[in-house]
């Protein structure tokens, strides 16, 4: 059975450059915070900053984690991430293969 507490997540960074994206994934990776990691890149972002609207190409990286794992996971992002402000969300996955997810908490620290 799924709690909140070992429900997987995807969490969503947006870094200013493709080696910061690598640098946060492999970071969270090498310390079992996430399980994986895919970087889209470039994307091209829009968003309301210092009181004006910006407009920024970004690199996307969408990680494979758990909720109990998020606060540990933010707050290393926030370590290595450029930006004062970083994009940092977590996104229930509610459904999922159950040989995938099964490896992935294998793989993740144990809560």
């Amino acid at each position: 059975m799924i709690t909140l507490h070992n429900q997987n997540v995807i969490v969503i960074v947006a870094t200013s450059s493709k080696s910061e994206a690598e640098k946060i994934a492999l970071n969270l990776l090498n310390e079992k915070l996430i399980g994986g990691a895919n970087i889209l890149s470039p994307v091209t972002s829009v968003y309301y900053w210092s009181s004006k609207i910006e407009k920024s190409e970004e690199h996307l990286v969408l990680m494979k984690s758990r909720v109990d794992l998020f606060e540990k996971l933010t707050k290393k992002v926030k370590s290595l991430h450029s930006y004062d402000v970083p994009e940092i969300l977590a996104l229930p996955i509610v459904k999922g293969s159950k040989d995938y997810l099964a490896w992935l908490n294998d793989y993740l620290r144990k809560p």
